[in-house]
């Protein structure tokens, strides 16, 4: 097992969901640290690397006993018959640097917005209730780590090159990005 070092730029305002509101003020939050700090938990980044290596074997790019081995082989009808895989993912978060000049400086709160959202009627009316807050962070750099077999290093980064956007919200232009090997 070798580690390799990620690197996830964002071009877009993005958001993995904490499934948290903030009463009044938002109805969906970004997923935080305890210092208030964004980050993406490596599940949902190892998830989203399995998503993209299936996609790649639809197009023979990869074998899918190398995405079992990789990720772990699912069974539908037993969860307790699920093998897991060899990869280990962390969470992706701020590079240490910008951590500490941030929690110093107590700018948290900048790294944040709101953005607002509504459905529409037939019609062009807003649907009655409809209005919805979204917590987003802004486009930021994210870094973290990847235990991986060295033969498999290639299928890795062919995967991050795969994945164009993560997060809540992909399909209406949240989350582009460029995920690659430091």
């Amino acid at each position: 097992m070798i580690e390799i070092k990620y690197s996830i730029e964002f071009l877009s305002d993005w958001m993995c969901s904490s499934g948290l509101g903030a009463g009044a003020e938002t109805d969906n939050e970004v997923i935080k640290d305890k210092n208030g700090l964004p980050y993406i938990p490596g599940r949902t980044i190892k998830g989203l690397l399995r998503d993209a290596c299936e996609e790649m074997a639809e197009f023979s790019m990869v074998e899918f006993p190398v995405i079992d081995h990789l990720f772990g082989k699912r069974t539908e009808k037993d969860k307790h018959e699920s093998t897991p895989g060899s990869i280990k993912v962390s969470n992706a978060s701020l590079p240490e640097k910008e951590t500490q000049e941030i929690i110093e400086h107590s700018m948290q709160e900048y790294l944040y917005r709101n953005v607002a959202s509504t459905a529409i009627d037939d019609k062009g009316i807003a649907k009655t209730g409809s209005l919805r807050m979204t917590e987003v962070c802004i486009p930021i750099k994210l870094e973290g780590s990847i235990h991986i077999a060295e033969k498999y290093k290639t299928t890795l980064e062919n995967a991050m090159k795969w994945t164009r956007r993560i997060g809540t919200n992909r399909n209406r232009g949240l989350g582009r990005c460029i995920i690659s090997l430091k």
